[in-house]
């Protein structure tokens, strides 16, 4: 039986930590074949990063992805970016954009063809990308494009204590109250539950589904959204099979008692989801997209400009997100098979 194809790493901003955390993320994992991955970078750069940083890190060039299992024991694999990125710790440069994007869109094609077992994503830097006109708001939409994702992406927010999904994201919030309709909330709802089924082996999720209001509204007199926009869409979830409760008081949700009656918290704003999350394991947390046709996760957090360079990141967000991206693949593969 062949061996299960590796993950693809892209390279992320080259001024930020993403070279660090990749160069120490093969130093945690060389030794353990089945967390093997390759990235999508320039060698030279990594190499150079190496030994700036004094990580014993041998980057070997290798020419695709059927490579990486030879290879990965004895060194980083490197899949060569057409692009030479030079990349200064600490400081941006709009030049870059196009190695940067190119990254990710090789990383995608290697995981729709299935030579790749999934994408994992270092952190960009979106103004720098937006100033060399990018036009997306961030990962998530650009790898829907990427994909032709005929369903709105989703994005998740995971560690081992709790799951998060944001219903709205990058809105301010006097927008949400506007924007959030109750199909928005079902279709969130279904992907959700879809991918939970599909890649993380829970036969029956429990979608617990935050109201928008202060206690869930309180009947009406603290705002109305919650029974007329939440309530029925978790209604509709649940006349599709889906096990989803609420509108619940979001402030009571979270506490280590309440998590253990559901798989995942449908939140209807950001923060409201990614404070519970960040303050529960800021390090561990991973982001993943539902609804694409590949599985992507990413570290749950950014290019850390201030510290690029200096040793000082921690791998631990981009380790936990290498692992759930090949637990994703290998249980798709089971759920494939039955």
């Amino acid at each position: 039986m062949a061996a299960p194809a590796p993950l693809a790493l892209t390279m992320g901003e080259p001024a930020g930590i993403g070279g660090e955390l990749t160069l120490k993320a093969w130093q945690r994992l060389h030794s353990d074949a089945a967390a093997a991955f390759f990235v999508i970078d320039d060698p030279r750069r990594l190499t150079a990063l190496a030994k700036r940083l004094n990580l014993d890190v041998p980057v070997i060039e290798i020419a695709g992805p059927e490579a990486t299992a030879g290879a990965f024991c004895a060194g980083l694999p490197v899949l060569a970016l057409e692009q030479a990125v030079a990349g200064e710790p600490g400081r941006l440069d709009p030049a870059h954009a196009e190695a940067v994007l190119a990254s990710i869109r090789h990383a995608v094609a290697l995981a729709q063809s299935g030579a790749a077992a999934g994408v994992v994503t270092n952190p960009i830097h979106k103004q720098v990308l937006m100033e060399a006109g990018f036009k997306h708001p961030g990962h998530t939409e650009y790898l829907a494009e990427l994909c032709r994702s005929a369903r709105a992406p989703v994005m998740m927010l995971a560690c081992p204590e709790l799951r998060v999904v944001p219903v709205t994201v990058h809105m301010p919030l006097t927008r949400v109250p506007e924007a959030l309709t109750t199909a928005m909330i079902v279709e969130t709802g279904r992907t959700t539950a879809e991918a939970l089924r599909h890649h993380f082996g829970i036969a029956r999720p429990r979608l617990a589904v935050a109201g928008l209001n202060p206690h869930a509204g309180e009947g009406g007199q603290l705002g109305r959204e919650d029974d007329a926009v939440i309530r029925p869409a978790v209604q509709k979830l649940q006349a599709d099979g889906i096990e989803a409760f609420g509108p619940l008081p979001a402030d009571t949700m979270f506490h280590a008692a309440a998590r253990r009656g559901y798989d995942v918290a449908l939140c209807m704003y950001h923060d409201q989801a990614l404070i519970p999350i960040k303050t529960i394991d800021f390090e561990g947390g991973v982001n993943v997209t539902l609804g694409l046709p590949i599985i992507r996760s990413s570290p749950d957090h950014g290019t850390a400009l201030d510290i690029a360079g200096t040793g000082k990141a921690s791998p631990a967000s981009l380790l936990a997100a290498l692992r759930m991206a090949a637990e994703m693949a290998a249980a798709g593969r089971q759920t494939a098979a039955s």
